[in-house]
């Protein structure tokens, strides 16, 4: 006799015919705003998007707020438990679970916030149901925007969810809670060695670029032989085939110092780059990333989207792009941008930035040099992060197998 866990148990028992899906909406309750009037004397820890760790899906770091120095978007009242989710950007997939300690404080009203009716629904299940592959399949399909996309909490509460029994909810919320709390530890291992990796590399990567005085340091103006901004390529403008192309949010999460193959195409573009040309996003949501640069070094004619700005040079292309990646070189990126929901940069302050530029035949030799340490520290294909990838991955199907039921007919 082959004995059932006891989630099967529990399905078999109190669910074998399958569950009533219903939107979130029919599973939360309303939240309220807070009456600043009310409160002149009171202070508060204010949660902002970019307050959550994308990676943790933690509240890294929280401001202090009263009515006087509150920001507008200061405004929703949080209670421990409720789940909440960026609708700015939100295939950033900036979620995450209220805990005790910010209980009635204060949310951006960028958030969605999901409080659960736990007479039907767990907190946690919510939770899981809006981390899931299938939720941010939904999220895609009803943001709109091109280059700051959103989705409306409608949209949000609009996705169905199963429902199972309580007990069903609570033995997989159990279950998931254990293989979350294995797989970070088990992950923050290997992302410490990665980590501590990275530093080494970025240390080597800024000694071999930082020269003598007979190696002059150079602005980027003298050096561009032509600087020029992309033209807006929409998310629904995105095709599988067609003409290839780059939307400036994918310089920050898809492309490192250079790449060779744009992973999306289009046939709305109108600006284009080819190989050899820098490419630097010009828009981003903090001071320290802003105007991320990476060099193409394919051989097709592309695309470049909005908010991105596109330099024409005679230089060794990957030299460019690691000699724009070193700390120093991102310091000046940063001068005098100011930290706000969205941080920008121009044409004029790139054309500012200084590198060094030896002659063509040093910067090959320590392009040779950087290739081989980048690939060993970055390559998504071998090492530490395939290693960190493939335990994400084996985690994401886990837990969307366990949410998965058959739909219980009318």
């Amino acid at each position: 006799m082959i004995r059932m866990s006891r989630l099967e148990e529990l399905i078999a028992e109190l669910c074998p015919d399958g569950v009533e899906f219903i939107p979130i909406n029919n599973c939360v309750e309303k939240t309220k705003n807070i009456k600043w009037t009310d409160n002149n004397d009171a202070e508060f820890q204010y949660i902002d998007l970019t307050s959550v760790d994308r990676e943790t899906h933690q509240i890294a770091e929280a401001q202090t707020i009263n009515a006087e120095n509150a920001p507008s978007r200061a405004q929703q009242i949080v209670q421990s438990g409720d789940v909440l989710l960026g609708t700015t950007r939100p295939m950033l997939k900036r979620y995450c679970l209220i805990g005790d300690e910010f209980n009635n404080q204060i949310c951006s009203t960028g958030f969605c916030v999901l409080r659960a009716n736990e007479n039907i629904a767990l907190q946690k299940w919510i939770y899981y149901q809006i981390a899931s592959t299938e939720f941010f399949t939904h999220v895609e399909k009803y943001q709109k925007g091109a280059s700051y996309p959103a989705i409306s909490d409608a949209e949000v509460k609009s996705f169905r969810i199963p429902l199972p029994p309580l007990p069903v909810q609570r033995e997989i919320v159990r279950i998931l809670d254990n293989f979350t709390e294995l797989t970070a530890e088990l992950t923050a291992e290997l992302t410490a060695e990665l980590t501590a990796r990275k530093k080494q590399y970025e240390y080597y990567r800024d000694e071999l670029i930082r020269f003598n005085s007979n190696v002059p340091m150079v602005r980027l103006g003298e050096i561009s032989t032509a600087m020029y901004r992309g033209s807006g390529i929409k998310r629904n403008e995105v095709t599988n085939d067609g003409i290839p192309c780059v939307r400036y949010g994918e310089i920050y999460t898809t492309y490192n110092v250079w790449f060779d193959t744009c992973v999306s195409h289009t046939h709305m573009g109108s600006k284009t780059f080819e190989h050899g040309d820098i490419l630097f996003a010009i828009t981003g949501e903090s001071v320290e990333d802003i105007a991320k640069s990476c060099a193409y070094v394919g051989h097709e004619k592309c695309y470049a989207g909005g908010d991105i700005v596109v330099m024409k040079h005679n230089q060794n292309p990957k030299f460019i792009a690691y000699a724009l990646s070193t700390v120093e070189a991102q310091i000046q990126k940063s001068k005098g941008k100011v930290k706000s929901k969205v941080v920008h940069s121009s044409i004029p302050a790139l054309k500012e930035i200084q590198i060094p530029v030896p002659p063509l035949e040093e910067q090959e030799r320590i392009v040779a040099i950087l290739d081989r340490f980048d690939t060993l520290t970055n390559d998504l294909s071998s090492g530490l992060p395939a290693e960190i990838e493939a335990r994400r991955k084996q985690y994401e199907y886990y837990r969307d197998k366990l949410l998965t039921f058959k739909e219980k007919s009318s």
